[in-house]
């Protein structure tokens, strides 16, 4: 046998096959469900997979769709970046002093509970409707759901391993790096990836409350003129790409980091 085959035979794995069939299967499923759901219900209502697909095409042939969905996904990574490095810098500073935990708390309590509708409505009449309120609203939202998962990484740190690196007198950076990071960071994975579905979803109304262009204005306008068809064929690409980020980014990044962790069911 050769090495090249040797090789091939290492990378594919029916364990890995089976795993995306089983993905895979709930999405066809689905499908079969809407295709037979199309055709007892009026075509108004609920528009079959083609319908909704011809519209994708054309939408994608003038580039309309490629340019909101565009617009879209750069509010989300700034937003989730934003919500993620100053919910992290806040989790950890709660986590790691009293005084400036009972100090925020009240306030995490208090954005946790608060609608996102309210803020997005208050930032925009506020601030205007522009770029800065529309971020600005999606990160007050995301911030403490992040901050609270890091307070909780950061109270569970080893303490041993703080006492380790004290009487080996490590400089600020390299406890940083081989201390506390690999502590924090199945805390961090666990932010990121619920932070990720929080904040598209919440652009999403952003944009159809208060901005010119997107998917959530484009579903907007859909919405307006009861084009079900229309909406559908911009929801379900944004939709698609949000699952392709969270299969192809955060859960392999998520299985690095926790690489060090007794498999899931061994």
């Amino acid at each position: 046998m050769s090495k090249l085959t040797i090789k091939a035979v290492s990378v594919w794995r029916p364990g890995k096959t089976k795993a995306f069939l089983l993905r895979l299967l709930p999405l066809i499923l689905l499908l079969l469900v809407w295709q037979v759901g199309s055709r007892v219900s009026s075509t108004g209502t609920l528009p079959s997979p083609l319908a909704v697909l011809s519209v994708i095409a054309t939408e994608a042939w003038s580039g309309a769709l490629f340019l909101n969905l565009a617009v879209t996904l750069a509010r989300v990574a700034v937003a989730f970046a934003l919500a993620m490095a100053l919910g992290t810098v806040l989790g950890v500073a709660m986590g790691r002093n009293k005084t400036i935990d009972r100090l925020c708390d009240p306030l995490l309590i208090v954005l946790l509970n608060l609608p996102a509708l309210v803020v997005i409505v208050l930032a925009y009449i506020w601030v205007g409707l522009n770029e800065a309120a529309a971020i600005g609203a999606v990160v007050l939202n995301k911030l403490p759901n992040t901050a609270v998962t890091l307070r909780e990484g950061t109270r569970a740190l080893d303490k041993n391993l703080d006492e380790m690196a004290r009487v080996f007198d490590l400089t600020f950076g390299k406890k940083l790096r081989h201390v506390v990071l690999p502590q924090l960071v199945p805390y961090l994975a666990a932010a990121m990836r619920s932070g990720l579905s929080l904040v598209w979803k919440i652009v999403l109304i952003v944009e159809l409350l208060g901005r010119s262009n997107g998917v959530g204005f484009e579903i907007g306008i859909a919405f307006q003129l009861f084009d079900v068809t229309r909406l559908l064929a911009y929801a379900l690409p944004f939709v698609g790409l949000m699952l392709a980020i969270e299969t192809f980014i955060l859960q392999p990044f998520e299985r690095h980091i926790s690489r060090w962790r007794p498999p899931y069911g061994a």
